[in-house]
Formats: C-alpha cells, structure tokens, sequence
C-alpha cells in the first residue's frame, strides 16, 4: 500500500491513496501491479494527450513526458522514472474508440477507463435521435455505462417532447434533464459522480459539455461559447481532450465536439441499444434475412401490427451495416500494417547479420 500522509490539519494535502483514488485508482489497476513496486514504477494517468507530449498526474506527481504509441486521455501507466518511453502500460477496464474522420480509414481513441458516459445533446434544433443513438452504441460496446444527458431545459417550450424522445432509445439508458448552469446539476449526476468515479461528457459543439464541467467543479476554468441562434450549432471551445479532478474526487473528461462519429467494432453495443430488434432478429426465418421482403421475417411481421417503429428500424440496419463495413476496413487495415511490421522487422535482422 501506498503511505498515508494524512493528519488532523484540515489544510494538509490529501494522502498518496486519496489524490490516485480521485484519478480513478481502482481495484481492477491493483490487481495488476506489484505493489513492492510501486515505489520504482508509480501509478500515473494520462489527463491530456497533446501533439508530442502527455500530461501525467499521480501521487505527488504532476508533469509532462514524451508521447508514447498508442495511448489515449484517461490510460494507466507504470511511470518508469529513469526511461520514460519504457513505462507499461497497464490493461483497460473501458474503451471509447471511432473510425477517424476523413479518408485514411484509421481507428481513433477517445479515451479510456471510463466509468460513466453522459451523451449531452441540448433541448432545441440540433437534437437528433440518430446521434444518440450511435453514442449508446459506442458506450455500450466500450462497457460503460451510458447517460443522455438534456440541456438548456430553460430555453426550451416542450421539455417533455424531447425527454421522450430519448427515453425510447433504450430502456436500460437514464435520461437527465437539466440547466446546465444551475447548482443543482451536483445532485442531478451525483449518483454516477461519487469520489473515484471517471466520466466524460460526449456530444457535439454547443451543447453545454464545458459548462456541465464548470459546474462540477464550482468555477469557470474551461472556456465555453455561445451557440449561434440561426442554427443552434455551437462553435469548438474545447480542443483537446482533458481530464479534470472535481473537489468531489470525480475526475470529469471534457472532449470536443465530434461532428463525425463513425462506429467500429460496435456489435454488441448495437445488440445492448437495439435489444429488441435484435430479439426479433432471432426468430426471422431465414438467418441472412435483411428485414425486406422475405418471407417469414420477425421484424416486418412485428412493424405490421403496430409494435416496431420503422424509421428506428431503418436506423438500426444503417448503424449494423456500418460497423460491419467498418469493422472490415479497419482489419484489413491492421493485417497490411501487420504485414509491413514484419516485413521491417525481417529487413532489420538480415541487415544486422551481414
């Protein structure tokens, strides 16, 4: 075990042990280290990722190291103190990932050892279904436990239209409505905010996700922008994903909006999402049934009499289509870069014999 520092003067820093738990230090981290060692190869956490560098925090220890392959906001690591690029790292309870943006098909993650995802979407225009949906998915698939949270409940005419909306997306995901910006947001995410808890606030620009963290924290340390009225589209205020420790000993992840959320590898978080289709799927006659046409299909027999929404079910076929074509260009992707690893690695060891 860690020494505990602690003493009676309610102004001393907090213990070894409190400051890892408050960084998220957990039962499944322990039960992969010698604790014997922990004094040679400290616990640390990633809390950004920059270009070139990371930023790392433990026990009394707080500073910034070089990149290293691989890694993501919210990763453990064994901090090697005399060669940074050899510290280990240690196995993920959780992780977020997405195909990136653009055209190089790569996989991005997004972070990592989370506990709680709140999917922040606001009560007005750019409210879409579609997209929180996709984010269950990806919660879901990752294991962690997903919350769509509601904004700007203040500003809206007819709270409840969108509360309902959310709730039909899952039966087993909490929908929270709230004001971003009053005090009682502590008790409205409390129960998934306790000290050693991880969570992130995901969703697009403008929805209030750096708000929701300033108000966490008790202060306004992370920038915000207004929306703008034409749209109700907001504008990038956070660039970079940060993890922040709340005075509750909740450590908050505040990330950029993403315009673009390509899911991959996300089977079973779309059979957790959509657990009722996916029930139906079961009982179509045939096991390649596209839900069209054919005959004896579960799912149009359960859309004629009432009992499936059709434009959910077109979503859902949309979203298992794209993880399967997905899925399938990011392992070919890996098997070439695989391939060319090898290839490097065969070149090296014959360039060393000769």
């Amino acid at each position: 075990m860690l020494p505990d520092t602690s003493h009676d003067d309610a102004l001393a820093p907090p213990s070894a042990e409190t400051q890892l738990r408050n960084l998220g230090w957990s039962a499944y981290l322990w039960n992969q280290v010698n604790p014997a060692e922990l004094e040679k190869s400290p616990p640390v956490r990633i809390t950004q990722v920059h270009r070139n560098t990371l930023h790392i925090q433990g026990a009394n220890l707080d500073m910034m190291i070089p990149s290293l392959h691989g890694v993501t906001v919210g990763d453990w690591l064994l901090f090697n103190r005399e060669d940074t690029r050899s510290s280990q790292l240690l196995d993920r309870k959780s992780l977020i990932k997405r195909r990136a943006p653009g055209h190089d098909r790569k996989e991005q993650l997004i972070a990592a050892n989370l506990d709680t995802a709140f999917i922040v979407s606001s009560c007005n225009n750019d409210f879409r279904v579609a997209r929180l949906e996709r984010y269950v998915a990806m919660a879901h698939e990752a294991n962690v436990t997903p919350v769509i949270v509601l904004t700007k409940i203040d500003l809206a005419r007819d709270v409840g239209s969108f509360v309902s909306q959310a709730e039909i997306i899952s039966e087993r995901v909490a929908v929270v409505s709230l004001n971003a910006r009053s005090s009682s947001v502590l008790e409205d995410l409390a129960l998934w905010c306790a000290p050693g808890q991880t969570v992130a606030f995901l969703g697009s620009s403008g929805v209030g996700k750096s708000t929701l963290a300033n108000t966490l924290a008790g202060n306004d340390a992370i920038q915000t922008q207004e929306v703008r009225s034409s749209d109700d589209k907001g504008r990038h205020t956070t660039t970079g994903r940060q993890l922040h420790i709340m005075p509750s000993g909740c450590a908050v992840l505040d990330t950029p909006g993403m315009r673009e959320l390509q899911l991959t590898d996300v089977s079973i978080g779309l059979e957790e999402t959509f657990a009722d289709l996916h029930a139906l799927r079961q009982n179509c006659k045939f096991n390649d049934c596209a839900h069209d046409k054919e005959p004896g299909c579960a799912v149009q027999a359960a859309i004629a009499s009432g009992n499936v929404d059709v434009p959910r079910m077109q979503r859902w076929l949309k979203l298992v289509a794209e993880d399967v074509e997905n899925t399938k260009i990011l392992a070919e992707r890996r098997m070439r870069e695989k391939s060319k690893n090898k290839n490097v690695k065969s070149v090296l060891k014959h360039s060393h014999k000769k």
